[in-house]
């Protein structure tokens, strides 16, 4: 079946929709990607935004559209990342501890969990339990069901849940071990 989107659409202006939506996909880049790469995923996001305007048909809103392309572009970089990933968390780790002051330590905590998260699941969690957004629109955003985003965000909490006290002892074990 050919339909072409939404008839009535106006085809959205590229420099309103980075204006209006970069803050947005930086946030969502630094948690579906890696907050180092976060600055380049943005670009390369808005490079196939701006590639794809004109195939744009209006099915979805704006933010949708874009968020899916963000998504896309994060998944990408993941699966070329994996191998490096171990070693950068590792290093980004040792760098942050001595900086951070007491009060930030567990939100640190959340969202590294949060990045430990299986990349379906975290994406499920991110864009509803960050950004707000309504489960269908997760859904269409992740090209899945909104049950299985509904399973996701559940996993993703439990995983989270078992996760934190495992983290806390740790990080305790880290304040005072051996320097």
């Amino acid at each position: 079946m050919h339909h072409h989107g939404n008839p009535g659409h106006v085809r959205p202006d590229f420099d309103q929709l980075v204006g209006e939506l970069s803050a947005d996909v930086w946030l969502l880049c630094r948690h579906l990607g890696d907050q180092q790469s976060a600055e380049d995923l943005t670009q390369e996001t808005f490079l196939r935004v701006y590639k794809s305007l004109p195939r744009y048909r209006g099915d979805a809103s704006p933010r949708t559209w874009v968020f899916s392309i963000a998504r896309r572009v994060c998944a990408d970089h993941v699966q070329r990342a994996q191998r490096d990933r171990a070693l950068i968390k590792r290093v980004e780790l040792e760098a942050a501890s001595p900086h951070t002051s007491r009060d930030n330590t567990s939100e640190l905590a959340l969202w590294d969990l949060v990045d430990g998260l299986e990349p379906d699941r975290r994406a499920a969690f991110v864009l509803t339990q960050i950004f707000g957004l309504p489960y269908a629109e997760a859904a269409e955003i992740c090209a899945c069901p909104v049950g299985t985003i509904r399973s996701r965000v559940a996993r993703s909490r439990s995983d989270l849940i078992q996760a934190l006290p495992e983290h806390a002892a740790k990080a305790a074990a880290r304040r005072t071990g051996t320097k």
